[in-house]
């Protein structure tokens, strides 16, 4: 006869069999528990600016508000500092939908021509006049070709009114920029502009302009107070001429087909929030440009103003020359600039 060795658990079948099916009733009960999180939608936003920009700024606000009002059913993540890519880079992952959201600016006007009427010298007068215009041109006459090439405005922001600053000399007429090796966003019609000043101007991403004004590979850039205090370029550039040469908005921009895919409800609040964020951004923005003029006066580099009226009669052709190549061109300008009276 074969003696069972083995201990008693003490355990009546009947109570394991309970305890198993608790366990297994927990378990499914945090799985449902956890179904919510892992259902999540998150939504990259991307920009290139660097902490302490209006970028940076921007994008935090708006998704601070956007998530709070999400309530866990999607949440906006933002990646500054050209993480994601440059701003070229991020309007091809938007249409590709690898990512959801980003934040360029003068680069949409190599995606759309008539974004080029922004690129047109002092065109914008001041926060106001950009506000009737956004709402009269931009909203009726150019988004909707944006759309055209699968992506989708869902606010006008701000990147701002663009400076020079180089190693050369100081900048007070268009012909004190012959010859200088200037940094420009990716869009054409900068480059065109400062080209007809004399400059020798080259596309660069902005993330790899530090080091190039550092090794003289650029002798200068142009841009917002805000870009070139949050980026420090003013730590290698000696000379600022407040130019003003260009008001350049931003614009919260989505890959029109992925965000068709999204709940209705969460393009609704995404939406609402990004117009919202716009008082926020001009607010902002006001304030960082006296603040920031201050602070770039204190480091040492050389302010000086320049002659805007002799680098308004130099743009004329670039005005021109806009109006005959791009269809349609002229009018919208036309019609900008009157709401600028």
């Amino acid at each position: 006869m074969t003696t069972d060795t083995r201990k008693p658990t003490g355990v009546p079948a009947r109570t394991r069999l309970h305890a198993l099916a608790a366990a297994a009733l927990l378990g499914a009960g945090a799985l449902l528990g956890a179904a919510p999180a892992l259902a999540q939608i998150e939504l990259k936003l991307g920009h290139v600016g660097e902490p302490g920009s209006l970028f940076q700024k921007s994008a935090d606000e708006f998704a601070r508000r956007a998530n709070a009002r999400l309530n866990g059913k999607a949440k906006v993540v933002v990646y500054g500092s050209s993480q994601l890519g440059g701003d070229k880079e991020m309007l091809q992952k938007l249409k590709l939908g690898t990512i959801d959201m980003a934040v360029p600016s003068t680069v949409m006007s190599s995606e759309v021509d008539l974004i080029g009427m922004f690129e047109m010298p002092y065109i914008v007068k001041d926060r106001a006049h950009m506000g009737r215009i956004e709402k009269e041109v931009f909203w009726p006459s150019i988004e909707p070709a944006i759309e055209k090439k699968g992506l989708k405005v869902l606010a006008v922001w701000e990147n701002g009114v663009r400076h020079i600053t180089n190693n050369k000399r100081p900048i007070k007429a268009p012909e004190d920029l012959k010859g200088i090796k200037l940094r420009v966003p990716e869009g054409k019609w900068r480059v065109k502009m400062f080209q007809e000043y004399g400059a020798n101007p080259s596309p660069m991403k902005f993330s790899e302009l530090f080091t190039a004004l550092q090794t003289g590979v650029m002798d200068g850039q142009e841009n917002p107070f805000t870009q070139i205090y949050s980026a420090k370029l003013h730590e290698v550039q000696k000379y600022l001429s407040l130019s003003g040469h260009v008001y350049t908005p931003a614009y919260l921009t989505v890959g029109a087909r992925k965000y068709a895919t999204l709940p209705e409800d969460v393009r609704k609040v995404l939406e609402e929030t990004a117009r919202e964020t716009q008082a926020y951004v001009y607010e902002t923005a006001a304030k960082d440009e006296t603040d920031l003029l201050a602070k770039l006066k204190q480091s040492g580099i050389q302010v000086n103003e320049v002659n805007k009226d002799a680098f308004i009669a130099a743009s004329k052709p670039i005005y021109d020359e806009f109006g005959k190549e791009v269809a349609g061109a002229k009018a919208l300008i036309d019609k900008a600039v009157a709401l600028g009276k």
